[in-house]
């Protein structure tokens, strides 16, 4: 029987390219799916004869070396738990089983704590990249036991994408720490991505500007500090022509984007950890107005489309002006989920170290871009900042962007071109840094009419107070 140094369960799109991967950086690997034809499929495309299949459940962990090693790429939820248990009457005391899906992070913890009971060692772990990261190098974030990570690190470290700071992976924390951080990963994807889509929208209904013009522009800055994975796609997406009609293709493809909760959890789990994350919420908030294309449609004809007029004044300086509302609406979509991140390191007690989350994903994965080698700076710096706006550099460098940002917002507004991430970031920026907001009143509010209490400003730390605002008052 042959031995492999890990085994791979779930030979989908993502399993198949992962022991690819491992193959090519030496690593024996033992392939399972229930479907046999993936298996045989992966192993045909072995170059080094180093990938074989099991037929059942009970030769597949056999033929793994000790302390196994399985990564297990099924998808989240129930599967996830029918492979674990369809695998643990074969495992023994050290092995370990890899989570590499995007199960929700309570799902993982509670495992983490089911398995360490039978003394089986599991990790949760995000990748990132898709399928051409997978094949060639993800971003890789493992959560979980310690040691299991010093057992996994050799292969790990081999098959994630490098950058200049070294492998794209490294022990995010404990339990559900890299399914979490991975989650947060994909709530800033969303954001990101929908600051880009209404760009694009501002650019052509604003300055109506054609598919090819835009991605000029795109392409222009991703040479600067708009640098991204992301900008670098989309320009490509622009520039590609429908076969049929020689349009841009773009053009033709329904207003409707889907989501498959990623981008929703991570809005569930800031409510419940208080953090503010307006941006990614407005990104979610917009997929799902986007899905209700019958209703907009009705409603445009009741209510009457917006009446758009281009912007007035010279196109180049506007180009300009969206490009500043553009990374600073893109810097607090960032600071948003590091934040989040870190609400949940103190929640749970993960020790989450931020400079080496941004710099896992300066490659790989999909949110990789030039601004994480200065949001990893930020984290590496001898105080460490509760906002990434509070980093004197990020702060200025909004601060200086903001006039313009808020000329393209209003400019948008007047206009009927809707900007839910790129407005949500900036009214964040303000609502930050304002010394005094209105939750003066809705103290007062709740006080009038729950006995709620409230505390005076000039004695924060003083005891609540009631009053009887409606004493008197007549029905």
């Amino acid at each position: 029987m042959k031995h492999g140094d890990i085994g791979v369960v779930g030979i989908g799109v993502m399993g198949a390219n992962l022991a690819l991967n491992f193959e090519d950086h030496g690593f024996r690997v033992s392939l399972f799916d229930r479907d046999r034809a993936k298996v045989e499929r992966c192993a045909a495309q072995s170059n080094h004869d180093a990938l074989f299949g099991a037929t059942t459940t009970e030769e597949f962990v056999r033929s793994l070396d000790t302390p196994r090693r399985i990564l297990v790429m099924v998808p989240a939820g129930k599967a996830v738990d029918s492979v674990i248990e369809s695998l643990l009457p074969f495992l023994e005391e050290g092995d370990i089983l890899v989570d590499g899906g995007n199960s929700r992070f309570q799902e993982t913890r509670r495992r983490e704590r089911e398995l360490a009971h039978r003394a089986i060692r599991f990790v949760g772990m995000g990748i990132s990249g898709g399928e051409e990261g997978a094949r060639h190098g993800p971003s890789l974030m493992p959560g979980g036991d310690r040691a299991a990570w010093e057992r996994l690190r050799p292969m790990l470290e081999k098959i994630a994408a490098k950058t200049e700071a070294g492998p794209c992976v490294t022990h995010v924390g404990a339990d559900g720490a890299g399914h979490f951080v991975k989650m947060v990963h994909n709530g800033i994807e969303y954001g990101d991505m929908q600051i880009i889509a209404e760009t694009y929208d501002v650019l052509r209904r604003g300055l109506c500007m054609r598919s090819g013009e835009i991605a000029s522009v795109f392409e222009s800055w991703n040479g600067g500090d708009l640098e991204s994975f992301l900008v670098e796609i989309s320009a490509v997406v622009l520039r590609q022509r429908d076969e049929i009609t020689g349009r841009p293709l773009v053009e033709a493809i329904l207003d409707k984007a889907g989501q498959k909760g990623t981008g929703r959890w991570t809005a569930e789990a800031a409510l419940e950890l208080a953090v503010p994350v307006p941006t990614l919420a407005a990104a979610v908030d917009a997929r799902v107005l986007s899905s209700m294309k019958d209703e907009r449609l009705r409603a445009a004809d009741a209510l009457g489309p917006p009446d758009i007029e281009p912007f007035e004044g010279d196109r180049s300086e506007w180009i300009d002006a969206v490009g500043d509302a553009f990374y600073a609406s893109r810097i607090c979509s960032y600071a948003q989920g590091m934040s989040l991140i870190a609400a949940a390191a103190r929640r749970y007690e993960w020790r989450v170290d931020l400079a080496e989350v941004a710099r896992i994903w300066k490659g790989g994965c999909i949110i990789r871009a030039r601004l994480l080698d200065t949001i990893r700076e930020a984290y590496l710096s001898a105080e460490e900042p509760p906002n990434l706006l509070m980093n004197m550099t990020i702060g200025k460098t909004v601060r200086r962007r903001r006039e313009r940002w808020g000329r393209v917002v209003a400019g948008a507004i007047r206009r009927g071109i809707p900007l839910p991430a790129v407005g949500a970031s900036l009214m964040y920026f303000d609502s930050y840094r304002s010394p005094r907001l209105p939750q003066n009143l809705t103290q007062a509010q709740r006080d009038a009419f729950g006995a709620h209490t409230y505390v005076l400003l000039d004695d924060p730390e003083g005891k609540p107070v009631h009053t009887d605002w409606l004493a008197g008052r007549e029905d």
